[in-house]
């Protein structure tokens, strides 16, 4: 009987002939690459993001206020007759 022993191998050693290919480098020229790159649209992200949440919190504390005034006047009146 065989032993199915490995002789310290793996498995992609023992099914694979070829020489492990060399990793690539990228060049560190350019204009900051990737990083630099997906930054500055996050930044612009959170620019608009900002924007939208002050536009927003404008608009229901305005809301919040006119409905404020409405149960005021509507109280108001009750209390008048």
């Amino acid at each position: 009987m065989e032993s199915h022993s490995s002789y310290g191998t793996s498995w992609a050693d023992q099914w694979d002939n070829g020489p492990d290919p060399y990793p690539i480098e990228q060049s560190k020229t350019g204009t900051g690459g990737a990083k630099a790159k997906y930054s500055k649209k996050v930044e612009n992200g959170l620019g608009k993001t900002k924007t939208v949440a002050i536009t927003s919190m404008k608009k229901a504390k305005e809301g919040a206020t006119v409905g404020f005034n409405w149960i005021k006047k509507k109280c108001s009146k009750n209390t008048q007759k």
